[in-house]
Parts: C-alpha cells; sequence; structure tokens
C-alpha cells in the first residue's frame, strides 16, 4: 500500500498528520483558529473554509479520513493527474464547508425563530418541544425542571429561567465548530465509484467483497437519511459529507464530459 504511494497523496497525509500532531501537542489553540465556526459566531474567520479540513476531532477521526485516502487516493491520483486530484480535493473540502456553514445558518434561523415565538409567548409544552430537539445540548436535569415549569405556568421565575436556558443553548449551538476533511474524502469516493464502479473492493466488516458503485451508493443513502433524520445526539456533519458527494459528483461528471481532459 505505501509503496504504491502517489506524490499528492503522501502531502496530503503528511500536512494532516503533522497539523494533528502540531494542534493536539503543541499548539491547541490552533484547533479554535482553523476549525469552521458558523458565520454568525464570534469565533468565524473567513479562511476557516480552508483550514477547517486539515483539522481533526482525534486520532480516529484522522485515522478514517486519512486511510480512505490511502486507499482510494493513488489509484484516482494516476489515473486524473496530480493537479486534477488535489483539484477535486480542496473543491469538495472547502466547498462542502460553504455548503455546509448555509445548512448550519438556516438550521440557526429556524430555531432563533422558535426561541423568539417562546419569548414572546411562554408555553412548558413549547419548551418542552425545542429541548427535545435539540436534547443533545442539555444536560438530563432539564427534563426535571420541565415538569416543574409545566406544573407553574405562570411562574415568571421559572419562564425566565426557561428564556435563559435557550439562549444559552442558541450560543452554545453557535459555537459548535466543524472539523475534518470527510467532505473532502466523499469527494474522492464518488469520483472512485464514478471512473471505476466494478472495481471489487473488500471490507473488513462484514468481510465480503462489494463493488465500489454499492458501497458509495450505500455510503450516500445512508447520509441522505441522517441529514433528513437528524438526529440531535449525533455530532457527525452529515450534511457536509453529502456536499462532498454532490461536488465530486459534479466534478466528475464534467471531467467525463471532456473527455481530452484525462489526457
Amino acid at each position: 500500500m505505501f509503496r504504491n504511494i502517489t506524490p499528492v497523496v503522501q502531502n496530503l497525509l503528511l500536512i494532516n498528520v503533522v497539523l494533528f500532531i502540531v494542534s493536539a501537542f503543541i499548539f491547541p489553540s490552533l484547533n479554535q483558529w482553523f476549525a469552521l465556526y458558523y458565520i454568525n459566531s464570534q469565533y468565524f474567520k473567513p479562511f476557516q473554509f480552508l483550514t477547517y479540513m486539515f483539522m481533526h476531532a482525534d486520532f480516529w477521526h484522522l485515522f478514517s479520513n486519512m486511510f480512505g485516502l490511502l486507499i482510494f487516493g493513488p489509484l484516482l491520483e494516476q489515473f486524473l493527474g496530480p493537479k486534477k486530484l488535489l483539484t477535486l480535493w480542496m473543491l469538495c473540502g472547502v466547498g462542502s464547508g460553504v455548503l455546509y456553514s448555509g445548512y448550519t445558518a438556516f438550521r440557526m434561523n429556524q430555531l432563533e425563530a422558535k426561541v423568539e415565538a417562546f419569548q414572546a409567548n411562554p408555553d412548558p409544552e413549547v419548551f418542552n418541544r425545542i429541548v427535545t430537539q435539540n436534547r443533545g445540548y442539555f444536560e438530563s436535569a432539564v427534563y426535571d425542571f420541565i415538569d416543574d415549569y409545566s406544573r407553574n405556568p405562570n411562574d415568571q421565575v421559572k419562564i425566565d429561567r426557561a428564556s435563559q436556558t435557550l439562549d444559552a443553548i442558541m450560543t452554545i449551538q453557535s459555537n459548535v465548530p466543524m472539523v475534518g476533511a470527510s467532505g473532502a474524502l466523499f469527494g474522492v469516493l464518488i469520483a472512485f465509484a464514478m471512473l471505476f464502479p466494478n472495481t471489487q473492493l473488500f471490507l473488513l466488516f462484514p468481510p465480503m467483497p462489494v463493488k465500489a458503485k454499492y458501497l458509495v451508493l450505500f455510503y450516500g443513502l445512508y447520509t441522505i437519511y441522517n441529514v433528513l433524520v437528524n438526529n440531535p445526539l449525533d455530532n457527525v456533519a452529515h450534511f457536509a459529507h453529502l456536499s462532498g458527494l454532490v461536488i465530486g459528483g459534479i466534478l466528475v461528471y464534467k471531467w467525463k464530459k471532456d473527455r481530452n481532459s484525462f489526457y
């Protein structure tokens, strides 16, 4: 595997690994600077659309993305050439960040509208629905408060506490960063499936062979499912993965139409 590594893949691996080591052991604040934040967050900087894809949350996050690049990247680089592979990686990574930021802005606007509606007309049931829809950000003690508030819906102290709780959750959600090269990797996956659809890949779990086109189709459907379900306890940026698939698919489709671009 390592003997067949190609220049762009090798350099991307090195950059990601070095930055992970630096951010984990030397300059932990690098993550706060380079991660991608919601555009209305106090921590947001435009350059984060580029830098976030070189940051990773932990070792296993880094390993899964780099392992995928190592498996699929070299053959793509040999077929497309170094310049096109790098273009694919960067456009899918940056594009995923941009589209995910738009998706985050849409969700934050929805949450803000719900909070404002509650504050205009306080209701324990409305508060309960907002908590349930965003339960990944609350501690279990909030449900004791909901019970207490439901029994005393006109208690101004409890109304104020509920309002402050929702304001705090909005602040927390607006400052949750996104990191990782998954959007770029999903672009590589769809490119591989489109260019080498019948290539047999051997899975580890379960141990069985599967064609590339079916593997990527499964990942795509699984990603769409998670975007639609939007589990508040799931901290994976599935919409960014889906964005990488779409951008990568469009890019490779364009290249395939212009056959001369492969030579």
